[in-house]
């Protein structure tokens, strides 16, 4: 559960970073986290604790830092030209953007999947083994291992078993987000961020990721960023509430929805804006 203060000024509750949860890999916890584009502040402040073996949903209108943060976790925003940043986010207590990091495993570490699904023009098989590649696995039994094991996991062997060697394009845009997924399973992150992963998914596509999400969460952490306040509801632990860039509040989901101590939460789950 994220740590939550009192507000003084208020009475209600803001969030606060807390430790994170010995022996469970995953934990990310973000420390007076500004970001900026340019000019323009997009982040104000972010403290936040994100619980490992669970699935926390960023919610809020468009445009409010949801995205922002999300790819600010495995330092995706800094391909960005003019970008600056201030504060830290850590990963199981270590600042990813400590000079040390080495970016290419931090993004192993934190897998990546986007709203719209972009698998490589490439075969099934190819798409899965295409990061153990990289990083250097070469034996043949090896990497049908990890490309059987990555796609059980994306609930998706049984439907391409057979069909390995075509190409990933040929398969349904459910099946093509699926793909991704094990893609990005693949590397064996500590944690998976998805970014809208269902907006352009029909119902049971949609329903087939949700399903495969709640079972990753025994495994890793999951981040989404979702408009879907009927998603965020369905199939999240904890829910975060951005707003004009700041990080209104955040706690368990049942609370978010039911009891938010923030009048602004209360408006935008309600259905009063967004």
């Amino acid at each position: 559960m994220t740590g939550v203060v009192p507000n003084k000024s208020t009475g209600a509750g803001r969030p606060r970073a807390s430790s994170p949860i010995s022996g469970h890999p995953g934990a990310i916890v973000a420390r007076q986290f500004s970001f900026w584009y340019g000019a323009k502040q997009a982040l104000h402040e972010i403290d936040f604790a994100i619980q490992p073996r669970s699935i926390t949903a960023l919610i809020g209108p468009s445009g409010c830092g949801k995205s922002t943060f999300l790819r600010s976790i495995n330092r995706l925003n800094e391909l960005i030209p003019g970008v600056r940043r201030e504060g830290g986010i850590e990963l199981d207590g270590a600042d990813v953007y400590d000079s040390s990091v080495d970016v290419v495993a931090l993004r192993q570490r934190v897998g990546m999947v986007f709203q719209r699904w972009n698998p490589f023009p490439k075969s099934i098989y190819a798409n899965v083994a295409y990061g153990p590649r990289i990083n250097g696995v070469r034996d043949r039994h090896e990497l049908d291992l990890i490309v059987e094991t990555s796609l059980r996991r994306a609930a998706l062997w049984e439907e391409v078993r057979d069909r390995l060697r075509e190409s990933a394009t040929s398969l349904s845009g459910g099946q093509q987000q699926r793909l991704c997924i094990a893609r990005a399973l693949a590397n064996e992150p500590e944690v998976l961020l998805l970014d809208e992963p269902a907006s352009a998914l029909d119902p049971i596509s949609t329903q087939r990721v949700e399903e495969l999400l709640y079972e990753l969460k025994q495994q890793l952490t999951v981040v989404i960023v979702t408009h879907n306040l009927q998603q965020a509801a369905r199939i999240s632990d904890n829910t975060a509430f951005f707003f004009l860039g700041r990080l209104v509040e955040a706690g368990p989901t049942d609370q978010i929805f039911t009891n938010p101590h923030e009048e602004r939460t209360d408006a935008y789950v309600t259905g009063r804006f967004g």
